[in-house]
């Protein structure tokens, strides 16, 4: 004779049964802020990157601005100013991908309305960081000189701003024209002149206690992707900057550098020891990885 299952045992037993499968579901991991440089150098290391990392969000701003967002744990995760580890050293670096040059960057450019040994006042974009610093540090290594600083907006015009020379970065420093100034540097090519190094603009970061396991494959894959379709790439950006294809795919290819490898670690720990020697930063930081890298 069968025993009846009533329905107040087959509700108590159904309960136990989802408590323990629910208990032993693995956890559902916190969805992690991420945010990138709003500049074409970026769109490479970006590329298909949203559909790598579902559930996670991920913006698009100056790379100032993604320092500050970083600081005050707005974000978890940035393509941040490498000049900024000099004040973050608790920030760790995440990928081997980077936005860097081996000379000639093209989007970083200093313009000269006097001498160079002539500067009195520097108008620096408010846009960055890095080469902020890359430029007094230029300045003083060649000329000796240590100008006023005042701020470019990003709303500004290169034109309309008083002062002997000025820093451009980003998309609007790649086709500027050379009328009325007497000179313009290139800070990659500078750079690469003084020291025969190459040069590191940004680098992924990370705010201590992020679980940044699934991020760190997402990001070094959108590299790898993006590096191969650079023609695309040229293709899709090219109108909406005003831009010609063949010369964003040119900039793309043959300016840029993305990956961050020994090269660009003993680049980066030069630069940093050279600006803290000139008092441009507070200290020069060791390097903490927490991907497969070797610090210096």
């Amino acid at each position: 004779m069968s025993v009846p299952f009533s329905a107040a045992i087959g509700n108590a037993f159904f309960q136990i049964l989802t408590h323990s499968f629910m208990t032993h579901l693995p956890a559902k991991s916190t969805p992690l802020r991420i945010g990138a440089v709003n500049y074409l150098n970026t769109k490479p290391l970006v590329y298909g990157l949203a559909g790598e990392l579902p559930g996670h969000e991920l913006s698009f701003e100056l790379p100032s601005q993604l320092a500050d967002r970083l600081a005050a744990g707005e974000l978890d995760v940035a393509l941040a100013p490498c000049v900024e580890l000099s004040k973050h050293p608790e920030w760790s670096i995440i990928s081997s991908a980077c936005i860097g040059c081996l000379g000639p960057v093209l989007s970083v450019q200093l313009l000269f309305r006097c001498p160079p040994n002539e500067v009195r006042t520097l108008a620096l974009d408010e846009g960055s960081r890095t080469s902020v610093i890359l430029a007094q540090l230029l300045l003083q290594e060649h000329c000796g000189v240590c100008p006023e600083l005042l701020p470019l907006s990003i709303d500004a015009a290169p034109e309309d701003v008083v002062a002997d020379a000025i820093l451009v970065i980003g998309d609007r420093a790649i086709n500027l024209s050379s009328d009325q100034l007497v000179e313009r540097w290139d800070l990659g090519q500078r750079w690469r002149d003084l020291t025969g190094l190459p040069f590191v603009f940004a680098l992924w970061v990370a705010r201590p206690g992020i679980d940044t396991s699934e991020v760190e494959r997402a990001l070094n894959t959108a590299r790898d992707r993006g590096s191969r379709h650079l023609p695309a790439i040229a293709a899709e950006h090219a109108r909406e900057l005003g831009l010609s294809e063949q010369l964003v795919l040119s900039y793309l290819r043959d300016n840029l550098n993305f990956q961050f490898g020994a090269p660009e670690q003993r680049a980066l720990a030069e630069f940093f020891r050279r600006a803290r020697h000139l008092q441009l930063i507070d200290h020069a930081p060791e390097f903490t990885f927490d991907t497969e890298f070797t610090p210096l």
